[in-house]
């Protein structure tokens, strides 16, 4: 399971023009969902958004979580995170999971955040999405719950 994590000042994602999603402070997700990816991977990675210190405190250090500010989380899924440009110049997508068991995943992340008592909205599962930010800082990480769970 892959993320992109970008710390914002608000957030919100359309379908058709039609706003779907959107926060103010908070983190904006993208979410890819990959072969093999489990339970485990969603707790862990869950956890760690929830979790993560990447606010700035009274002194402009990066020593506060989303919990702290009580910010808001919009999580949007991607699949072309789980690509690969390895070979050739054509992306492949071998290693995404497939769409029944990937949104299963993506409601189980989602859900997971809520029960930390964080505020999470998303996107609509496989539409053709425009996501709309202002990145803050800028501060963006790549999270991959694999490398962290080996």
């Amino acid at each position: 399971m892959k993320l992109v994590l970008q710390r914002v000042k608000e957030a919100r994602v359309e379908v058709g023009g039609k706003v779907m999603g959107g926060i103010k402070e908070g983190i904006c997700l993208l979410v890819g969902i990959e072969k093999g990816d489990t339970e485990e991977d969603v707790a862990y990675l869950a956890d760690k958004v929830v979790k993560m210190r990447i606010f700035p405190d009274g002194e402009g250090k990066m020593n506060l979580s989303l919990k702290d500010i009580e910010g808001r989380v919009l999580a949007v899924s991607q699949f072309t995170l789980a690509g690969s440009l390895e070979k050739g110049r054509r992306p492949s997508f071998d290693n995404a999971e497939k769409p029944e068991r990937a949104k299963k995943l993506f409601d189980l992340f989602a859900e997971s955040v809520r029960e930390n008592n964080i505020e999470i909205e998303t996107g609509v599962f496989a539409a053709s999405m425009d996501v709309h930010l202002i990145n803050d800082g800028p501060v963006t990480f790549v999270l991959e719950s694999r490398r962290s769970l080996t």
